[in-house]
C-alpha cells in the first residue's frame, strides 16, 4: 500500500503542468466542448460497445426534448452559492449534449430522510432518485419487489455500453455494485483509486511538536507521552495550564483510537479468521476503554468532549488550546489553516500516522470498496427508463468522466501536457469562493454522483503542502484489513437488525461515556457484555456473517 512514489510522480506532473499553464498565459487553444468532443448539435458516438446487441450511445439522446425529474440532496458546498444543480456547468452541458432537461427536486436541509421515506411510502417517485441505498430499510431488493425502483439488468444490457464495459473491465467493481442475486439496481458513485478513499485521520499541532522537540506519535504509548507533554509544558506559551491535548466532537472522534487495538466501533471483519465481529464486545475493547479512562482522568482528553459541537470544537483548535484531534483533510486541516494564516503565522498542523497496535499493525478506516452505496436508481413508474439509462450511461464514458470531474474545458480546466489542470476560476476564484465551493459550480468531483471519480482531481484541490504530506502519511500507514465489503441484508434481516441494534447502539453509547468518565467501574465490563448478549448482539453478528457469506459467493 506504499504510494509515496506514485504520489510524488503525480505531484511532479501537477507542478510541471501548473508551471506550463502559467507560462502559456492566454495562449490560443482550439475551442472544444467537453474533453475534445464535437458540438452537441452533431450526432456522435460516446462509447465503445462490448455487445453487438447493445445500442450505441449517440448524442443527442432524444430527437425531441424531454424532461426527467431527479431527486437529489443539494450538497452543502453547492448551497453556498447556488439554489439548484440546474446552475452547475456539467449538468447544463449534459442538457445541451443529450437533449434531456432535468427538473431538480432538492429536499429541504434536515428533511432529506423524511422526504425520501414519504416518497417511497406514497409510491410517487420521480424518474431518477439519487440516494445512499445502504440506509434504506429492507434494502434495494425490497424497493425492487415493491415496485419502487426498477431492476436494471435488461436496460443496462441494451442501453448502457459504457457502464457495461466498465463492469467487464473491473469485475471487483461489478461484485460491489450488484445485489446478492446479481441484480443491478443503481448507477453508483465509484472512487477509482485508494487516494480517494481516505480523507480523514489524526491531526496535531506541528508547531507545538517543534517547540517541545517531539515527533508525531506512532503508537499508543507515544501518544500518551506527547499528550502529557502538551498538558504539562505550556506549548501555547501563555503561562496557563489551559491546553486541551486531544479535543473531539462527541465520542465518535475519540473512538478512532480503537483501531490501535485491532477493533472498530461497529461490525468488522477479523483479519485473521475473516469472520464478522462486533468491536464493543471484544476483550481488546476493555483494554481500549482502560486507556481512554486513564487519558480522561489525566486531562489528556477534553473533559467536555461529549457536549462539544462543531462551533466549540473550532474555537478550541483556532483558539490555541486544542493540541490534536481527528478530522477531515479539507474540512478541518485546510479550513483551520485558512482561518489561522493571517492570525498566527506560527500555527501549523501535521498529519499523524495510524497508531501501531500490539500486533504490529496500524489499522485504519480506508475503504476497501471502490463502489460506494450512494448512486442513482430509476423509478419503476418512469416512462423514460430507456432515456434515463442512456443519460446515466454517458456519465461513465471517458467524456462524461472528464465532464463530471473537471467541468468545462477552457473554463474550469485546461489540458496541459495531456493532463487536465484546473484554472483560476476554481483554484483562485474571483468571487472569493473556497476551492471546493468553486469547483462544484462546474463539476461534481468534490461531492458524488453517478460517475467515476478521477484521482487527478484530488491533489489539485489540496491547497497546502501539509495536506498532501498528511494524505501520504495516512495512506502509507493505513491497514484496511478490518473493513467490510458492501454487504446487503434481506428485508427480514434488515428489520430484525434494526429492531435489535437501535437499543444496542443507545446502550453502547451510554456505557462508553460512563466507562471513560469513571462513572462505571471497568470491573463491570463482563456484566456489560452479558447485557449485550441479552439484547441479541450474537443474533445480529450471525445476520452480518450470513450477509458477508452471500457477498463472498457473488459471481
Amino acid at each position: 500500500m506504499k504510494v509515496a512514489k506514485r504520489w510524488l510522480v503525480m505531484s511532479l506532473i501537477l507542478v510541471l503542468a501548473v508551471s506550463l499553464l502559467t507560462a502559456c498565459g492566454q495562449s490560443e487553444q482550439v475551442p472544444t466542448d467537453v474533453a475534445g468532443e464535437s458540438s452537441a448539435g452533431d450526432k456522435e458516438t460516446a462509447q465503445s460497445t462490448s455487445s453487438s446487441e447493445q445500442e450505441a450511445l449517440t448524442l443527442p439522446i432524444v430527437s425531441e426534448p424531454i424532461t426527467l425529474k431527479y431527486f437529489w440532496t443539494l450538497d452543502a458546498k453547492a448551497a453556498a452559492s447556488m439554489t439548484s444543480y440546474d446552475e452547475v456547468a456539467c449538468f447544463k452541458k449534459m442538457e445541451e449534449l443529450t437533449g434531456i432537461n432535468i427538473e431538480w427536486i432538492h429536499p429541504p436541509t434536515g428533511q432529506e430522510k423524511e422526504q425520501f421515506n414519504l416518497m417511497i411510502a406514497s409510491q410517487e417517485l420521480p424518474d431518477l432518485v439519487h440516494w445512499d441505498w445502504s440506509t434504506v430499510a429492507g434494502g434495494a431488493s425490497k424497493l425492487i419487489s415493491d415496485g419502487s425502483i426498477v431492476k436494471l439488468n435488461d436496460l443496462i444490457s441494451k442501453y448502457a455500453p459504457n457502464f457495461t464495459k466498465l463492469m467487464e473491465e473491473h469485475p471487483d467493481w461489478r461484485k460491489e455494485a450488484i445485489l446478492d442475486d446479481g441484480s443491478y439496481y443503481y448507477f453508483p458513485f465509484i472512487r477509482e483509486d485508494e487516494l480517494l478513499r481516505l480523507s480523514s485521520g489524526f491531526q496535531m499541532r506541528g508547531d507545538w511538536l517543534e517547540k517541545l522537540k517531539l515527533e508525531a506519535p506512532k503508537n499508543i504509548d507515544e501518544w500518551h507521552s506527547v499528550l502529557t507533554a502538551f498538558k504539562r509544558e505550556d506549548p501555547n506559551g501563555n503561562g496557563q495550564a489551559d491546553e486541551l491535548p486531544f479535543v473531539a466532537i462527541g465520542q465518535s472522534r475519540v473512538q478512532y483510537f480503537e483501531y490501535a487495538y485491532g477493533i472498530m466501533h461497529n461490525f468488522y471483519r477479523d483479519p485473521n479468521t475473516r469472520k464478522i465481529k462486533y468491536g464493543p464486545m471484544e476483550p481488546s475493547y476493555k483494554d481500549y476503554l482502560t486507556t481512554m479512562r486513564q487519558w480522561y482522568k489525566e486531562g489528556l482528553i477534553d473533559p467536555d468532549y461529549a457536549a462539544t459541537d462543531t462551533k466549540n470544537f473550532d474555537a478550541k483548535v483556532t483558539g490555541n488550546k486544542g493540541g490534536s484531534y481527528y478530522g477531515m483533510l479539507s474540512g478541518n486541516m485546510g479550513r483551520f489553516m485558512d482561518l489561522m494564516k493571517s492570525k498566527d503565522s506560527s500555527f501549523k498542523l501535521v498529519g499523524v500516522p495510524w497508531p501501531v497496535g500490539p500486533d504490529g499493525k496500524s489499522y485504519g478506516p480506508m475503504a476497501i470498496n471502490a463502489v460506494q452505496p450512494v448512486g442513482t436508481a430509476i423509478s419503476a413508474q418512469s416512462k423514460y427508463q430507456k432515456e434515463a439509462v442512456k443519460w446515466l450511461d454517458y456519465c461513465y464514458s471517458e467524456d462524461g468522466k472528464m465532464l463530471f470531474n473537471f467541468g468545462i474545458e477552457n473554463e474550469s480546466y485546461k489540458m496541459v501536457e495531456g493532463e487536465p489542470v484546473y484554472t483560476d476560476a476554481v483554484l483562485h476564484n474571483p468571487d472569493g469562493l473556497a476551492v471546493s465551493d468553486a469547483l462544484i459550480r462546474y463539476a461534481m468531483a468534490v461531492s458524488n454522483g453517478p460517475f467515476v471519480q478521477d484521482k487527478r482531481y484530488y491533489p489539485q484541490i489540496l491547497v497546502y503542502p501539509e495536506q498532501k504530506t498528511t494524505l501520504d502519511i495516512w495512506i502509507n500507514s493505513c491497514d484496511p484489513s478490518l473493513q467490510m465489503p458492501p454487504i446487503t441484508l434481506t428485508e427480514d434481516e434488515s428489520q430484525r437488525f434494526a429492531s435489535i441494534m437501535n437499543e444496542i447502539n443507545t446502550y453502547v453509547q451510554e456505557m462508553f461515556d460512563k466507562f471513560v468518565m469513571g462513572q462505571e467501574p471497568l470491573d463491570n465490563f463482563d456484566n456489560y457484555i452479558n447485557t449485550l448478549k441479552g439484547m441479541g448482539i450474537e443474533e445480529v453478528i450471525n445476520i452480518e456473517q450470513t450477509a458477508l457469506d452471500r457477498f463472498n459467493a457473488r459471481k
